[in-house]
């Protein structure tokens, strides 16, 4: 259909009421002249022919017009309507011309007799072109039929009601017999045609307007034949009588179906909307009881004609017995249908059948060889289902649990948190929750499981609690074993600084009010010479003497711990005043006198402790134990001052060096605004190539009186003032700019040497740079804006950089941490956790956290290449980053065992002094242009 645009579609809307009000205004006033004969006879006649010409040239002009929007075999069958009811106007205008022009009494058969057979020939024939459903063979047999059907009931009832009388009433020549009996018989097959596609049409849902509008008025049509052919028989017929009235209101019909708005898609394009062939939604079969209908109406005619004249015609018979016929083929054609669409739905059921058998299989076999155990149990904990896999998985029955009360079968403990599960999930629909219980096997171990509960006792198919038990005993193993690790220093089995710090802690916040809390500090003197002289083996075997002597000078209740090198620390817990803690100072003191035998050797050590009352902190919570450990720390430091092998306690006055903090917090404040902060860059080497695969960035303070300031002793001032949140800005900024700067230079040398390949290499996998990011910046919100902005303003892929933070992070605030990570995460950042094995991070965070890469901790790589049970650490820590697809970098590589063993353990990538120090970015730049900074290595 040509496209029509919006405005001109909505003006022919509103304009379709009023042309259908003027129509109607026309055919009634029309109506009423030639009904009441106003003005005469001779006026009633020419307002008659004129009209009927005028009216049916008008019709014409509109179909034409429908038909040139069209394309297809709809332009095709307006086109036939429009000429057919051209031909009529046009007979019409001879018959004006005879009767109104000339005054003739126009004869019968006459030239206007061309023009109306025109209409009777070319009005069907456009019917039938106008596009219609694509039927299969059985729906096209079966069209056939009911049109065959219909058609002859038409033909008899036409014959009965109009032929017959005709024939009786006889003919002076065959000329006229034919023509007269052309208008009634090509009224029947119009009509027909008309009926049956209009219930065709709403069978299949179609909008009927246009057709509808066509067939009334071809209806209309008929009547007016009928009438003709009948005041014709009897010689009273008189052009200007009400006969005119329906081939009038018959064309203006055809006008308003031509010019009626919208239009069927089906007439558009010349496809049926409706290709299946069945009935659309809401429409009823009338279609089907047409036919029918239709025959009952012919003998019914047939009955009357009969019982009227009292004998039979031999075309009525033949006509009844073609119906009869026509009936019975309808009904084999029903039967063979019917007995198709049932084998049909047969062989539906069997499919659907076997489908849903299959199915049934697989989710039975899913069941089965699932790694759950699926159990459905009533409120009651009744089983009502059990799977097999109970067998391997946990040792026990089917039958053995079938139809019992599962809390009957369980530990006490395990029964009792079973039962509450099931009771809090009694009156909530589709509800899940989790438990872990213990569960014994059947072979009488105990295994460690969880069970996920699942609600849908509402659902009819399962009726019941649905219990998916999962056997957890390994990862509860492995994080056991990581939980111990990471409390506990590998090499002397010692308590940990995490461990420590949380038992002091928890003494400050648990101690009696007549008892106070004392932290002993221990550094070994002349450790580091032993360490040096003879190698790490000898200092690790002296380390675990010195830890064994330290067990045995103090008491059962003193906790001992490890911080890492030649540190220790003791926490005791004494009534107010007693001299326990100096008594047990004193002890490790004696017990180091005596030398330590390593191999053949004799090795001196001593101790210099430090003593740290709880009773002078003013801050008691875990503040109060960080306060306290580093009060103890400075009263070491005066001890090893005072010559070493004795021990000193904390005194007010050695605050005297926070003043000296402060002028450092003061200063750094400046440092910024300066320019006193510089970067350095430590390479990340892949173990598997050697190369480098990124650095770490790492901030270096060039004061202008003190020289170069480690991290050590700024990166915490900045963290305990805010001021890490500016410094991280700048570190970030900085560090993405220069990331850039290398990737740009590193295409430009390629471009310049012609290794176009290499440019886009190196810039696009070699400057991958990591940045630490504090639990300080993790408590502002905008951390995630912070970095966005940063990638922006500097150019850098989000891709290309690795935010490092410590486990802290996830133990803190979890939830909005975790927020702030997966916004992160969001922008195409890798995420971190630095020193990993130094606190306390359990599986279940890890799994939660967006987190890509644990960085192996310096404490426990150190000591690898001794051969002490760090590397089991270690190895635990690798295999735990590849079980949850996180990559491993290891730390404080710094001699070739530890890389060896690394590389035997998987770890993917390393960074230390072996490889590099961290370095300025122009040295770091020299290095990423080399594309190594491992040595050789075999």
């Amino acid at each position: 259909m040509r496209p029509t645009s919006e405005p001109d579609a909505r003006r022919a809307v509103r304009g379709w009421p009023r042309l259908c009000v003027a129509v109607a205004v026309v055919v009634v006033a029309f109506g009423a002249v030639l009904s009441t004969g106003v003005g005469g006879e001779d006026i009633s006649q020419n307002i008659s022919n004129v009209g009927l010409c005028l009216g049916a040239i008008t019709a014409a002009v509109a179909c034409l017009l429908r038909a040139r929007s069209y394309h297809g075999r709809a332009r095709w069958g307006w086109a036939l309507i429009g000429l057919g009811v051209l031909a009529w106007g046009l007979g019409q205008g001879a018959w004006v011309y005879l009767e109104s022009f000339r005054g003739d009494n126009v004869p019968f058969p006459s030239q206007a007799d061309t023009g109306y057979i025109g209409m009777v020939l070319l009005t069907p024939a456009g019917l039938l072109v106008l596009p219609s459903q694509a039927q299969a063979l059985a729906n096209r047999a079966r069209s056939v039929l009911d049109g065959l059907m219909v058609a002859a009931s038409l033909l008899l009832i036409a014959f009965i009601v109009i032929v017959e009388p005709l024939l009786r009433a006889g003919f002076d020549s065959m000329l006229e017999l034919v023509i007269s009996l052309a208008y009634p018989l090509g009224d029947v097959v119009i009509v027909t045609i008309v009926v049956y596609m209009l219930a065709l049409q709403r069978q299949q849902g179609r909008d009927l307007g246009r057709l509808a509008l066509v067939g009334a008025g071809i209806v209309a049509f008929a009547i007016s034949d009928i009438g003709y052919a009948y005041l014709n028989l009897i010689g009273a017929y008189q052009s200007g009588g009400v006969t005119d009235i329906g081939w009038f209101a018959g064309f203006s019909l055809i006008l308003l179906a031509a010019r009626r708005p919208g239009a069927d898609t089906s007439e558009t394009t010349g496809h049926d909307e409706n290709p299946a062939g069945g009935p659309a939604d809401g429409a009823q079969p009338i279609g089907v009881l047409l036919p029918y209908v239709a025959v009952l109406a012919a003998l019914a005619t047939s009955v009357v004609w009969f019982a009227q004249h009292g004998q039979s015609n031999a075309f009525v018979a033949y006509t009844r017995s073609a119906l009869i016929l026509l009936i019975v083929g309808r009904q084999l054609l029903t039967l063979l249908e019917n007995r198709s669409l049932t084998r049909g739905l047969e062989g539906r059921v069997a499919d659907r059948t076997a489908e849903l058998y299959a199915s049934e299989q697989r989710f039975h076999a899913l069941v089965q060889h699932s790694s759950d155990v699926v159990t459905v149990v009533s409120p009651e904990s009744e089983v009502l289902y059990q799977s097999e896999s109970i067998q391997r998985v946990f040792g026990g029955s089917v039958a053995g649990l079938t139809g019992k009360r599962l809390t009957d079968l369980l530990l006490p403990t395990s029964a009792a948190t079973l039962a509450q599960a099931l009771r809090s999930l009694g009156g909530r629909p589709y509800a899940t929750t989790t438990i872990e219980l213990t569960l014994q096997r059947g072979d009488g171990g105990f295994r460690q499981a969880e069970i996920t509960i699942t609600n849908l006792l509402g659902d009819p198919s399962v009726g019941g609690l649905v219990l998916n038990t999962r056997d957890i005993s390994e990862r509860k193993q492995l994080q056991e074993q990581l939980v111990h690790e990471a409390y506990h220093d590998g090499l002397t089995q010692l308590a940990n600084r995490a461990l420590f710090r949380e038992k002091v802690s928890e003494a400050l916040d648990v101690r009696p009010d007549d008892h106070d809390v004392t932290v002993l500090f221990l550094d070994l003197d002349g450790f580091k010479e032993v360490n040096d002289s003879l190698g790490h083996l000898a200092g690790d075997q002296l380390l675990v003497r010195v830890a064994d002597r330290l067990r045995a000078a103090v008491r059962d209740d003193d906790v001992v711990a490890r911080f890492g090198g030649d540190e220790f620390a003791v926490l005791i817990t004494a009534p107010l005043g007693a001299p326990d803690a100096e008594q047990v100072a004193q002890r490790i003191v004696d017990s180091l006198h005596d030398p330590f035998r390593i191999d053949t050797r004799d090795m001196h050590v001593q101790a210099s402790i430090g003593l740290a009352a709880g009773a002078l902190l003013a801050d008691q919570g875990e503040g109060g134990a960080e306060q306290l450990m580093r009060n103890a720390d400075l009263a070491m430091y005066r001890a090893k001052e005072a010559g070493g092998s004795g021990f000193a306690s904390y005194h007010p006055q050695m605050l005297s060096g926070l003043v000296e903090r402060l002028e450092l917090e003061a200063d750094l404040r400046l440092a910024l605004e300066r320019g006193e902060l510089r970067l350095h860059y430590q390479p990340t080497i892949d173990l598997t190539d050697h190369r480098i695969s990124g650095f770490e960035a790492l901030v270096r303070w060039q004061h202008p009186t003190r020289g170069l300031i480690s991290p050590l002793d700024f990166i915490p001032i900045a963290e305990a003032t805010g001021l890490i949140v500016p410094l991280g800005r700048w570190v970030l900024e900085e560090a993405c700019r220069q990331a850039v700067a290398w990737g740009a230079s590193a295409a430009t040398d390629a471009w310049s040497s012609g290794r176009h390949g290499e440019s886009g290499r190196r810039s696009n996998q070699l400057t991958r740079i990591a940045v630490n990011v504090s639990v300080r910046q993790f408590d502002r919100c905008d951390l995630a804006a912070m970095v966005g902005e940063v990638l922006a303003e500097t150019g850098m892929p989000a891709g290309k950089l690795c935010l490092e933070m410590t486990e802290s992070v996830l133990m803190t605030d979890t939830e909005e941490n975790l927020e702030q990570l997966v916004r992160l995460k969001a922008l195409g950042v890798s995420l971190a956790i630095d020193d990993f094995g130094t606190g306390y991070s359990s599986l279940a965070y890890l799994r939660r956290f967006p987190v890509d890469t644990l960085k192996i901790d310096r404490s426990f790589v150190e000591r690898i290449g001794a051969q002490t049970d760090d590397a089991a650490l270690a190895r635990t820590i690798v295999q735990l980053g590849q079980s949850l697809n996180m990559s491993t970098v290891a730390e404080g590589v710094e001699e070739y065992g530890q890389l060896a063993a690394l590389r035997a353990m998987g770890c993917r990538f390393a960074q230390g002094y072996y490889f590099s120090p961290p370095v300025p970015a122009d040295a770091a730049g020299r290095l990423l242009h080399d594309g190594s900074a491992a040595p050789a290595v075999a």
